[in-house]
């Protein structure tokens, strides 16, 4: 009979966490790495039944995916962050999925910006690797990560909702994180930064496409709000970037 483990990577999470197990009690294990919550997360996780794992994320999110893959014990991952929820239609897929041959499945995801009703541009439906057989498995990329199995892969039917940000305030910490985690990754990969080429033109492109080819004007004022920063998260980076090269790895 074929197993799966779902892997939760964690930090004070506790307004996520308990309603992200809730939505994947079928699996036969739940494993939550924990980077040091000072929150109810932990004992939210293990009085519902979760393994949780001490483990620091020291920045890196796929070494810390990579350490999980290590810790399961079932012949199946499923990979799910603590702001999403597998629909019971997908809880069902994953089950009669697993029984048989072995793929590595892409889920459909819908994309929930808190009090926010917009379905286009930056939140519009994606698809995401998550479920696959735990042999070869593995995970490249310190923020963006992808998601690498050797087995042939498919599309499941069911949703994974995700409730992106909470409050304007998450979002902004969210922006200023991933913007400078961004422009180190470009910095260690030796990437130049042009001012007209990368911080004028590239997010001017990044707004038209988001708001225009990719529908963000039909959500109205927050479609257009979201296709702004997206814009920015484009400069942001960019032009963190751009410092880093002037002072020698210096914001």
């Amino acid at each position: 009979m074929s197993t799966v483990t779902a892997i939760i990577l964690a930090r004070n999470e506790e307004k996520h966490i308990v309603d992200c197990i809730k939505s994947i009690q079928f699996a036969d294990e739940i494993l939550v790495i924990d980077d040091g919550s000072t929150d109810q997360t932990v004992p939210l996780a293990t009085n519902l039944g979760a393994k949780v794992i001490p483990h620091p994320l020291n920045g890196d999110w796929s070494q810390q995916r990579r350490f999980a893959i290590s810790q399961a014990h079932c012949e199946w991952i499923l990979f799910i962050d603590s702001d999403e929820r597998v629909s019971p239609q997908l809880a069902k897929s994953i089950q009669e999925s697993i029984k048989g041959e072995p793929k590595a499945y892409w889920l459909r995801r819908y994309n929930l910006f808190h009090h926010n009703p917009a379905t286009h541009g930056v939140v519009r439906p994606d698809k995401v690797l998550r479920l696959m057989p735990r042999e070869g498995a593995t995970v490249e990329g310190a923020v963006h990560e992808t998601f690498i199995s050797p087995y042939p892969q498919a599309t499941l039917e069911g949703k994974l909702y995700h409730y992106t940000y909470d409050n304007w305030h998450q979002f902004f910490e969210k922006f200023n994180k991933y913007t400078t985690a961004a422009a180190n990754k470009y910095k260690n990969q030796g990437k130049s930064c042009s001012f007209l080429g990368d911080i004028i033109l590239r997010p001017t492109w990044a707004f038209f496409k988001i708001y225009i080819l990719q529908g963000g004007i039909l959500d109205g004022k927050i479609g257009f709000l979201l296709s702004i920063y997206h814009m920015m998260y484009t400069m942001t980076k960019y032009v963190k970037l751009y410092y880093l090269n002037k002072s020698n790895g210096q914001l």
